[in-house]
């Protein structure tokens, strides 16, 4: 008589699995949960009899059954996170859980234990048990024989606390563990931890997070969560939950202090973030808000002290990319030394700006755009990001870099190269990168005569004057040519400055007349004034804008020039992320296609460089414009040089 009710097959559709001999399926091969016999699916509990009876086993062959059926996360940045729908993942928990009740046990514990037959089914998805007779009861009763370490095929420790245990397989995801350094700074507490808490509160972080904070002051865990809860806001279109999801981000924050030393400090770190990681796979992101003097030595700790052994590791590193050409050069070869270049995230967040997302979209998925962009149709490009502030907020680090290593260098040049490159063969991140940095290369080297530079005066008022070096520019307008067939002879006229009339970030393409335009006497003289014109604009209100000519209503013929107009806050009714949001989750997701690679920043050094080496050399002092004023009366004359009137007046 069979003294198991399980002694006949039982097959399961639930996973892939590689296939196994008998001889390797035996109580040796599947943990025994000594003090821990707590389901990994559900909250009940097998009904055995004795601690290191057969059920235990079998629990233990539950667990590495829930191990091998991992859930896949994909977070993707044009869709929503790709995961089991939850009438699957039920269906397939209940199944499993029936299967591991009905092994229960009798009465009367049997001798022995011989496994006949157990074959797991690869390519059929399935699991079949046969059991029969009994040979072996010392595996069960001894608990000696089972290590505490982790089993070979995958199981839990048996050392473990009893309230580690439910976290260590909490999903059987890969853990993420994020660690901003220089946690304290403004950066960290007003832009990187609201960020990073938007994307939990969205769904877009894992549930098994851990979010550390790195500094030098002596703070604990409560007080880091003190000091960001402020910082914190929900979306404001669904605020469902959202005491409770901030309650358990801020548990999942955690303090350290890392002292003066970084590589005893970033150990420290390894082991604070090891306490926290679940399951064998433990990916790593770190974001370096550290000044530039510190980065160095902060990156180069990190890569010997606390990178995950056992998944990825990912290095955001905040702008300036270096002082000139040869800084930047030795910082690339320095990170190089210890990261591959695909480890390396160095973020502008300008460039996660919708703006800049768009600029893909709208070409290469609209057959109405794409035939038109090139030189064939296109007369002028003009890029224009100015603001209505001064430098207050930058203080020292923009008097040493002034606004075209901090503004010109990474997000005006990436932008230009985004818009100007060729198809890329994919979307993936590598494939655009290679097209960006073709365009930068075929950019013309600028010249003094090619350049404005300007200064606002402050007013009285104005405490910035403090910072203000007098060479320092705060404006500076260009016009780039880009040498190639696409672009040949078209003006790509820039414009960045403080301290001007008005907040605006925008794209402006002027298109060429029409050849004989039969309405010409009907325009007027000023036949600029009656250009199409397409507009991307991201500040003040973001919105596509197409200038086009078109016939007032009503008898005669008069033509007027109206825009066609989509604005984002009309068509769609939602809150628009962050730009720091986009970016850290494509640093989640593995997409780098915004952030710049080695080779692109050695181009756009390239194009400045010279332009930078005459202003030092030459003392070339920048024109003086008043503060809240349109800027330089010279960038006027700039675009009249090269047959450009700025249409943004």
């Amino acid at each position: 008589m069979d003294h198991f009710p399980f002694s006949k097959t039982l097959t399961l559709n639930l996973f892939h699995a590689p296939v196994f001999t008998p001889s390797q399926i035996s109580a040796h091969n599947f943990p025994v949960v000594f003090k821990h016999r707590h389901s990994t699916l559900r909250t009940s509990f097998l009904p055995c009899r004795d601690a290191f009876n057969l059920c235990s086993s079998i629990f233990g062959f539950k667990a590495w059954i829930h191990d091998k059926f991992k859930l896949q996360t994909s977070i993707r940045k044009h869709g929503q996170r790709m995961m089991p729908s939850g009438s699957d993942i039920q269906q397939k928990e209940d199944l499993l859980h029936k299967v591991v009740l009905s092994l229960s046990c009798e009465e009367q514990e049997p001798e022995e234990v011989h496994t006949s037959r157990a074959v797991l089914n690869d390519s059929n998805e399935q699991v079949s048990i046969e059991t029969s007779q009994i040979t072996d009861r010392s595996v069960l009763s001894d608990p000696s024989s089972v290590p505490g370490s982790f089993d070979s095929i995958g199981g839990v420790p048996s050392s473990l606390p009893e309230n580690e245990y439910h976290s260590y397989h909490r999903h059987g995801t890969p853990s993420l563990s994020i660690a901003v350094i220089g946690a304290t700074g403004e950066l960290a507490r007003n832009k990187v931890f609201p960020a990073l808490f938007a994307l939990y509160y969205s769904g877009f972080l894992p549930e098994n997070v851990s979010i550390f904070g790195y500094s030098r002051k002596q703070l604990t865990d409560e007080d880091l969560r003190s000091m960001i809860a402020g910082t914190l806001t929900c979306r404001v279109d669904h605020q469902a939950n959202c005491g409770d999801k901030m309650d358990a981000f801020l548990k999942s924050t955690y303090y350290l202090n890392g002292g003066y030393d970084n590589k005893v400090g970033m150990a420290n770190l390894n082991s604070r973030m090891k306490h926290t990681e679940d399951g064998s796979e433990a990916n790593r992101i770190f974001y370096l808000s550290v000044p530039q003097e510190a980065l160095l030595d902060v990156a180069l700790s990190l890569a010997d002290s606390a990178q995950s052994k056992h998944g990825w590791n990912r290095v955001i590193i905040e702008k300036p990319f270096g002082f000139d050409a040869q800084s930047s050069y030795n910082l690339t070869h320095t990170l190089l030394s210890k990261y591959k270049e695909e480890q390396i995230y160095r973020i502008d967040h300008l460039l996660g700006r919708d703006l800049i997302e768009n600029l893909t979209v709208l070409r290469f998925s609209n057959l109405v755009f794409e035939p038109l962009w090139s030189r064939t149709y296109i007369r002028n490009v003009q890029v224009i990001l100015s603001e209505d502030w001064g430098i207050e907020k930058s203080g020292r680090y923009f008097d040493g870099y002034g606004i075209i290593r901090d503004i010109v260098h990474s997000h005006i040049l990436q932008l230009i190269a985004l818009f100007a490159m060729e198809p890329p063969v994919s979307l993936d991140g590598e494939d655009i990168r290679n097209e960006k940095v073709k365009v930068l290369r075929s950019i013309r080297k600028l010249g003094l005569d090619d350049v404005v530079l300007g200064q606002y005066k402050a007013s009285a008022t104005d405490k910035t004057d403090i910072y203000l070096n007098s060479l320092t520019p705060t404006f500076f307008a260009a016009a780039l040519y880009i040498d190639n067939a696409r672009w040949d002879g078209v003006p790509f006229l820039i414009k960045a400055g403080m301290g001007l009339i008005k907040h605006r970030v925008e794209i402006r393409i002027q298109f060429h007349h029409v050849p004989g335009n039969l309405y010409r006497d009907r325009i007027g003289h000023n036949i600029d004034l009656a250009t199409n014109e397409l507009i991307l604009r991201d500040q003040p209100d973001e919105a596509i804008l197409v200038k086009i000519n078109n016939k007032v209503p009503g008898l005669g013929l008069q033509l007027d020039t109206s825009e066609l107009n989509l604005l984002y806050r009309d068509k769609y009714n939602v809150e628009i992320p962050d730009s720091y949001e986009h970016l850290l989750l494509d640093v989640i997701d593995g997409d780098n296609h915004l952030f710049l690679r080695g080779d692109e920043l050695e181009a756009a050094w390239s194009i400045l460089s010279p332009i930078l080496r005459e202003m030092d050399d030459k003392k070339v002092s920048p024109e003086l414009y008043q503060f809240g004023g349109r800027g330089p009366l010279g960038a006027y004359y700039l675009g009249a040089n090269h047959g450009v009137r700025w249409a943004d007046d």
